[in-house]
């Protein structure tokens, strides 16, 4: 198991071990224990799976508030993406930047996403399984994201946004600035 750290505070990418030959591979995609081996230790509570049938689906950028702020262990089985995240943490020394990861069913990485992080993802190829183990339950009342397109992020998407296939909830999130006054997250307090 080999983690990476990237720009972003806190944030790892992950790549466990692949073994292939003729038949295909196999690969341990989570152990509880090597990643405390790592000091990554969470208690994952809660799998999620979407499957994006088009290229060009944007979803988010998302997140839990409060006492039901979720962090992530993001990736792909089939298809590939570019994934999407964004420091909200007040006071972290990366507030407000964004760093973006391709994830696919070829290169095996996974993301782990920290609290305080919008998360979002754009499909590159269609039929896109995209799975993602929460340390915390899905909680509808907490429910938070910013806009894909903030024009102070300035998130280099690789599609043109006109076509992007999204949600309505997702066409309509607040900016950063204007989500500031409620923003719960505050670095080091998560």
């Amino acid at each position: 198991m080999k983690v990476t750290d990237t720009k972003l505070t806190d944030v790892k990418i992950i790549e466990m071990d692949v073994f292939g030959d003729h038949r295909g591979f196999f690969t341990e995609s989570y152990s509880k224990a090597k990643f405390a081996e790592h000091g990554l230790d969470f208690d994952f509570v809660q799998d999620n799976h979407s499957l994006s049938a088009e290229a060009g689906v944007i979803r988010g950028l998302h997140f839990q508030k409060g006492a039901s702020a979720q962090t992530k262990l993001i990736r792909v089985t089939s298809g590939a993406v570019l994934d999407v995240i964004v420091d909200i943490r007040k006071g972290s020394p990366t507030y407000g930047q964004w760093e973006s990861y391709i994830l696919s069913e070829h290169n095996h990485r996974q993301l782990l996403v920290p609290k305080g992080y919008a998360h979002g993802f754009v499909t590159l190829t269609p039929n896109v399984n995209f799975l993602y183990k929460c340390d915390n339950y899905y909680d509808a009342a907490a429910d938070g994201g910013i806009a894909f397109d903030d024009p102070d992020l300035a998130i280099d998407w690789p599609i043109d946004l006109s076509k992007a296939i999204m949600s309505e909830k997702d066409h309509n999130h607040p900016t950063l600035k204007e989500f500031e006054a409620e923003n719960p997250f505050v670095y080091g307090e998560i």
